[in-house]
């Protein structure tokens, strides 16, 4: 049995959190900062069953006019690979701070926000990112499905891959100057090759299954009104990530999320500056949480958040029905008053009060 705080408590923790300031937060991050951020609000980390250097979401924009609809701006946390990217460019956050308990996802980041600020738009970018010149009929003007159907006929260059491993290590240790590791180093190397092998039609390390998306069809995605959110669908929505990694306002984390550091330390972080989390995307991470029984130092750290009235969890959830992951959102007050009232007791309790997204246009 779940139990937290009283629910007098939990509403006076929530009431402390109910005003959005993101204002008060810093447009731009230095380097310094940043780079202090990682290094000290980071915990030791861990593994998990697979690499997960790409999502397997494939409904994952399903929420997002939901999303953008009922929830105001604010901070957005979040879990996982390059999914997050489409919700940032979506949700226009204040602040990101991505989660993960692999420090391989730090250093896919990492590699990420390199290649995104020495991309000029979206071509040059995928050209970088998969180590791969891009064929002739491609525009700025070209949807995600165009451009990686193109690129997907491109040949891998080993040339190519090389100078853009030395690019990566020089932006962030050269003009960054993050401190990376020996290890760090060997690590982006690791994760890049296996950006650039596997190319536009990559797939994620999930056990294998027909249900796993690629890359490109991840990107191909749309929304219930067959809108496509992806940060790669429109050089605007890549330039809104763009200044997003230019300015350092998309800070990974090594984190548990009941851990006892991390969460913690971004509250203090966001107390510091009046500003509350509006967003958090938790992937299916929670199903973990149950079955370790580490689900309520995980709700007790989400209620030591500052939290806006309307915040919203975005959290997936596989069905072996139909082998593949559904998009939920839920309510994260009330979610957090449903935990203390004891009325979650499983995951399965957590999912069946979690919502399907509705077609809706957007805010």
């Amino acid at each position: 049995m779940i139990k937290l705080l009283r629910p007098a408590a939990v509403v006076a923790v929530l009431s402390l959190c109910v005003c959005v300031n993101a204002a008060s937060l810093p447009r731009q991050v230095s380097d310094k900062e940043f780079w202090t951020i990682v290094a000290t609000f980071s915990e030791s980390g861990g593994t998990f069953v697979s690499d997960n250097i790409i999502s397997n979401e494939i409904e994952f924009q399903r929420v997002i006019p939901d999303v953008q609809r009922t929830v105001g701006r604010g901070v957005y946390l979040g879990v996982g690979p390059e999914q997050n990217f489409t919700y940032i460019s979506a949700f226009k956050p204040s602040i990101a701070f991505i989660f993960d308990i692999r420090r391989g996802n730090l250093l896919l980041h990492l590699i990420y926000k390199a290649l995104i600020e020495l991309s000029g738009d979206r071509i040059e970018f995928l050209s970088r990112l998969f180590a791969r010149k891009p064929s002739a009929g491609i525009t700025h003007n070209s949807t995600a499905r165009d451009l990686f159907e193109a690129f997907s006929r491109a040949p891998l260059s080993g040339n190519l891959a090389q100078d853009n491993l030395r690019a990566i290590l020089n932006r962030l240790e050269q003009t960054h100057g993050f401190l990376l590791s020996e290890d760090d180093k060997r690590g982006i190397s690791e994760v890049y090759r296996a950006l650039y092998s596997g190319g536009p039609q990559i797939r994620g390390d999930f056990g294998g299954g027909s249900w796993i998306p690629s890359y490109a069809v991840l990107m191909a995605q749309t929304d219930l009104n067959g809108h496509d959110h992806s940060f790669l669908e429109s050089e605007r929505n890549f330039r809104i990530l763009k200044t997003y990694e230019s300015r350092n306002l998309i800070v990974p984390l090594v984190a548990d999320f009941a851990g006892d550091k991390a969460i913690l330390a971004v509250a203090r972080y966001l107390k510091n500056y009046h500003a509350s989390v509006t967003t958090f995307y938790a992937s299916n991470v929670e199903e973990y949480l149950f079955k370790s029984g580490t689900a309520p130092k995980f709700y007790e750290n989400v209620s030591a958040l500052p939290i806006a009235e309307d915040a919203m969890f975005i959290r997936s959830f596989y069905t072996h029905t139909d082998a593949g992951l559904h998009t939920l959102i839920d309510p994260i007050s009330k979610c957090l008053n449903a935990v203390t009232r004891s009325e979650v007791p499983s995951y399965a309790d957590l999912i069946s009060r979690s919502a399907e997204p509705s077609p809706a246009g957007t805010r």
